[in-house]
């Protein structure tokens, strides 16, 4: 029986195509009972692998290729394999991968020799000499490893070299046994298999459609043809060899529910003792939700506390209570909670979380099923710029080999496979972009479609493959290609905590973390199985900027606490209600904010039941919510036992825990058979599905409901329940929503400093300017002397952050900074210059600057100082050493300010946001003209008029009859629109759709997924409406050469050729007197032509009337 001992799985990244459960299934298939894998240096795929081979019931043996070292200068490079014999051995491999990548290098045989326990060690086929070094090379590797080394040959290898490696084996007395190198499954992924490597290696393959002729030779070849081979070529025996290293590995890997760190409690108490006195002490710190009594909140701690010994968990709880505690210490905003966890009164009673489970009528069972075995799932969130504290406390105090981050992989998907493999195979730019922009046109970025998908469904990129057989050939390798592993990185939140030493478990290596922690080579799932405590530490933008707020707050409010926001505060509710909800978590979009202004919320279980229906799925009813809240839409029950749980919910089925309650109501089922009907419901198990329902439909039969009653209620949740949300998950983040809401309404400068300061996204932060104005929050453009680098509060309103200007390096702005402490505030603009290090004495620092109107206030405009701005810094740079700069500096002509739209167009370029106003802002008097409308103000199936100014065009062609249409996105000054222009609107107004450009639109407001579009009917240049709306008259000046006849005849033959709106003026030049005409002409060139050859030119006047 042959086994094949070398084989590399996609694991060893971008060096092989094998994905390792298709090779046990191949393997499988060909007639193999055992196989190996030897990934390089790592072993980040050996848990998928063994899993898949128990499932096919084939022997895994878990393998280590590996260059190592020999010689006194370690020059003497030697591949070496290693395989696991047992599970000391299996620890053995992991110590050696792990000490491969925490060095970063190879290792010297040094480094190797301590740690080959119970392992294996092949010399893989490679070309060697029968020479005293060689040999002396190899007897050093046996005389660690005795007879566990063997010999390594291959059919590759022509005849002459196999017979120096069985004489090299004969003269160290160890056996030869076959190692064939499986690259891919099948002879024709050879040409995949090489552009792989070349993605890795940025290598361009010449003459690819050449190359993919070629068929490979490593494939994984069917049992017996290999078993043939080596019989014809006389090595039978180096292939019999293969089963007995198989026999000798006998390793079994241990599944199991995570093992608990010990908790270290003061005075040696037990972890139950302690956690009981926490929570009691917790407890009393808490208040009493009214309706409910002391002796009610006892029992369900007793409850929960009793629960919780009995599963295990007791050093669990105290785990995640001593991080939280550390974090409260520490001042660091925490969230109120997160999932099930939510609706524990042990997490309430410790400050893991800070909502009660009672007052909100939440289910412990939800969270900590006492009738499941299984982990509880306390995940934490904590602000993104401060979970490193965090992560750097947990590290200290459980100690670097007991604590790492989770490993986790970045595939190949479908457009950087083909990306990658377009560049790989050469394909011209042009070309490539052309591929690119087709697959990024079916592959919208919130939704997944495999490639062979994305072929299927478009008829340009089939198109694209008939014409060009390297498209053609690019689109199959890439399809071969996508969702193998290309790199690692840091799983987003989780970290993983051991008793014992976690290179007793798990292998590691380097992570990236700022406190040093090493990383996991398994990522979450494998982790899990292993028995180790995975932890989730989440960070959270918002909880940043709350953090942040909250700080600023303090500085002239030291004992405000979130504490006192009042979850029916009413000018935080008024917000919700008119949707003004820009920057408050889970309630940004559009589509949620028109939800709020038509729901009218007005009270917190409103706002939690919004958060919980704006989803796919129960977003279907939203409309009846809105309709049953306002008595447009009547309320029924089937059986009136659902009117208690239902009630807050106007009849509809929202929550999970909804499912719950009506069980142990209607069936009697206790909490936790309620919970297991729950997951069976989500789960739509056939044959499950059937069990419970007759449980239930048995247990309502004995409280006395009708059946068809029980039948109908059982259908109605499984109807509901796979869109219920988790109710625990809802309330706690709705009320870090109204938190962050509160601080909005009630300290909307703290509010709006810290989110412009946290925001990364630059779309958002000109949503969050709009936002602050209509707050009546004012933004004051940067300024040298009073900005810090971030947003600041000062005198009611914003200052602009230095950091905030594009263009600028970080370290100038730290300089800047650095000397205004130093030395004081800058006079003028030469004085700034002349203070600065020679580094940063040039114009493209300084101007930013200027035209965001950091120097405004001294002395100068904006104009004056760019056109001075090279002479004061060639001024600066030749009188650095003198204290005569000011006296010799050049002098700042005068010069008019720059037009109000030079000025808006300078603060777009360097702040992506206008301050001294908005361009559609010069149109204020065709707005009024127009009766147009504001993007803030629009609401569904209104026929309206907008001036917007188009931010960003997006042409594309239809489908069918591949016409061109365009999506627009367009803003004013109160907040962005899209608009769609359908084919016969884009082909009249093509040639008014530039970026930037100020438009008038009509068209239809439509509502798409809760999100407003306008629909274009008509769009014209904002100046070409202004000029033809705009109301003029005609003055004609009198002058005694033309007679009044001659003027009367022209204008009763203009009034017959050319009558318009324009009313004509007689004005008299002697008297200084205007007289009305009954004349109207239009504003043609006949018009002005025929006047001014009788008048003459200057006697002829078209003027506007306002």
């Amino acid at each position: 029986m042959f086994v094949p001992l070398q084989i590399k799985s996609s694991y060893s990244l971008l060096q092989s195509t094998i994905q390792p459960r298709e090779l046990v299934k191949n393997a499988k298939e060909r007639g193999y009972q055992a196989i190996a894998i030897t990934d390089e240096q790592v072993m980040y795929g050996v848990i998928e692998f063994y899993q898949a081979a128990q499932q096919f019931d084939l022997k895994p043996l878990i393998g280590l290729e590996m260059t190592v070292l020999f010689g006194q200068l370690a020059t003497q490079q030697v591949k070496l394999l290693f395989y696991a014999q047992s599970y000391h051995g299996y620890q053995s491999l992991m110590q050696l991968s792990t000490l491969r990548m925490t060095k970063q290098s190879d290792l010297t045989w040094q480094d190797v020799q301590t740690h080959l326990t119970d392992v294996i060690v092949i010399v893989a086929p490679q070309l060697m000499a029968i020479d005293a070094v060689q040999i002396a090379l190899l007897q050093s590797i046996r005389q660690v490893v005795t007879d566990r080394l063997y010999m390594g040959i291959n059919l590759s290898l022509d005849p002459v070299r196999r017979q120096v490696i069985v004489d090299l084996a004969q003269q160290i007395k160890t056996p030869v046994v076959a190692c064939e190198s499986v690259e891919y499954l099948e002879s024709n992924q050879y040409f995949a298999s090489q552009v792989l490597r070349s993605i890795g290696t940025k290598h361009i393959i010449e003459d690819p459609l050449n190359g993919v002729q070629h068929q490979g030779t490593h494939e994984l070849k069917p049992m017996v043809d290999v078993e043939q081979a080596y019989q014809v070529a006389g090595l039978a025996d180096a292939a019999r060899e293969t089963e007995r290293i198989a026999q000798r590995c006998q390793l079994e890997l241990n599944f199991q529910a995570p093992i608990l760190p010990q908790f270290p409690t003061p005075n040696q108490e037990d972890a139950y003792t302690y956690l009981k006195t926490l929570c009691q002490q917790g407890l009393q710190n808490r208040p009493i939700a009214k309706g409910h009594t002391v002796s009610e909140y006892q029992a369900r701690l007793d409850h929960e506390l009793s629960v919780i010994h009995d599963m295990g968990f007791d050093n669990y709880f105290l785990i995640i209570w001593d991080v939280m505690a550390f974090a409260h210490q520490h001042q660091i905003t925490t969230g109120p909670g997160r999932g099930s966890a939510a609706g524990s009164l042990v997490a309430y009673a410790l400050a893991i979380t800070d909502v009660d489970p009672i007052q909100y009528q939440l289910l412990f069972e939800r969270f900590l099923n006492p009738e499941r075995q299984q982990m509880p799932d306390i995940d934490l969130d904590l602000p993104d710029n401060r979970r490193e504290e965090v992560l750097t406390y947990v590290h200290q105090k459980y100690g670097h080999q007991r604590v790492a981050q989770i490993i986790t992989f970045g595939t190949l998907a479908a457009r950087q496979a083909v990306n990658s493999v377009g560049q790989v195979l050469g394909v011209p730019k042009y070309q490539l972009a052309e591929v690119q922009q087709v697959v990024r046109r079916q592959t919208p970025t919130n939704q997944k479609y495999t490639l062979k998908q994305v072929v299927q469904a478009s008829q340009a990129l089939q198109n694209l493959m008939q014409d060009d057989p390297l498209i053609k050939l690019l689109i199959e390798v890439a399809e071969d290609l996508e969702g193998l592993p290309r790199n690692v990185s840091t799983h987003a939140a989780g970290l993983v905590l051991s008793e014992e030493p976690l290179i007793d478990t798990v292998p590691l290596q380097n992570g990236s973390s700022e406190a040093g922690l090493l990383m996991t080579q398994y990522p979450k799932d494998p982790v899990e199985t292993l028995g180790l405590l995975k932890m989730d530490f989440l960070g959270l933008r918002n909880l940043s900027i709350m953090d942040e707020a909250m700080r600023l707050i303090h500085q002239t409010n030291p004992d405000f606490s979130l504490n006192q926001a009042d979850l029916t505060d009413p000018l935080t509710m008024k917000l919700f209600q008119i949707g003004e909800t820009d920057g408050v978590f889970q309630f940004e979009s559009n589509g949620i904010r028109r939800v709020l202004q038509q729901l009218q919320p007005d009270s917190f279980e409103d706002i939690v039941a919004v958060n919980a229906l704006y989803r796919p799925g129960p977003m279907n009813n939203i409309d009846h919510f809105i309709a049953r809240k306002h008595g447009q839409e009547t309320t029924n029950y089937i059986t009136p036992a659902l009117e208690p749980i239902l009630k807050n919910t106007y009849g509809i089925l929202v929550y999970q825990e909804q499912v719950m309650q009506v069980a142990v109501t209607m069936a009697g089922f206790s909490l936790g058979q309620a919970d297991s009907l729950r997951r069976a419901m989500s789960k739509k198990k056939a044959q499950e599905m059937e069990r419970m329902r007759q449980s239930f439909v048995q247990g309502a039969l004995q409280k006395g409901y009708q059946e068809s009653v029980a039948q109908q209620v059982f259908d109605y949740m499984d109807q509901f329940a796979n869109y219920g949300f988790n109710r625990s998950h809802a309330v706690a983040y709705s009320k870090m929503a109204f938190e962050m809401a509160y601080l909005k309404a009630h300290y909307p400068l703290a509010f709006y400093a810290a989110l412009l300061s946290i925001e990364p996204n630059p779309e958002k932060e000109i949503e969050h300017f709009q936002s602050a104005k209509r707050m009546q929050v004012t933004i004051k453009n940067p300024s040298i002397n009073q900005s810090d680098s971030d947003f600041t509060v000062e005198n009611n309103g914003l200052r602009i952050g230095l950091g905030f200007i594009k263009g600028i390096r970080g370290d100038f702005v730290k300089a800047i900074l650095t000397e205004r402490q130093a030395r004081g505030p800058f006079e003028n603009l030469n004085d700034f210059i002349n203070r600065l290090d020679e580094r940063w004495q040039n114009e493209k620092q300084i101007l930013p600057l200027i035209y965001v109107g950091a120097f405004d206030r001294l002395g100068y405009n904006r104009a004056e100082m760019v056109q001075a701005l090279p002479g004061l810094i060639e001024g600066a740079s030749k009188f650095q050493t003198l204290s005569l700069s000011d006296e010799l500096a050049p002098v700042i002509d005068r010069r008019p300010e720059l037009n109000i739209n030079e000025r808006l167009a300078k603060e777009s370029e360097y702040l992506g946001l206008y301050i001294s106003g908005h361009p559609v802002n010069q149109y204020a008097k065709l707005q009024a003209r127009l009766q147009s409308q504001v993007i803030s103000h629009l609401k569904a199936d209104q026929i309206v008029t907008l001036i917007v100014q188009i931010n960003r065009v997006r042409v594309v062609k239809t489908k069918r009859d591949r016409r061109e249409m365009a999506f627009l996105t367009v803003s004013d000054e109160t907040g962005n629109l899209d608009v769609t222009v359908f084919p016969s609107q884009y082909q009249q107004f093509k040639t008014n759709l530039q970026s930037n450009q100020i438009v008038v639109i009509n068209g239809k407001v439509e509502q798409r997924n809760q999100e407003l579009q306008l629909i274009a009917n008509r769009i014209a240049l904002a100046r070409q409406v202004q000029v033809e709306t705009t109301p003029k008259r005609w003055v004609l000046r009198i002058t005694p050469g033309v007679s009044e006849q001659q003027i009367i005849n022209l204008l009763n033959q203009l009034q017959r050729e050319a009558s318009g709106n324009y009313p004509v003026i007689f004005y008299d030049a002697a008297t200084n007197q205007a007289q009305q005409s009954r004349y109207h002409l239009d504003g043609e060139n006949k018009v002005i032509d025929h006047l001014k050859e009788l008048l003459g030119n200057e006697n002829v006047i078209l003027q506007e009337m306002g």
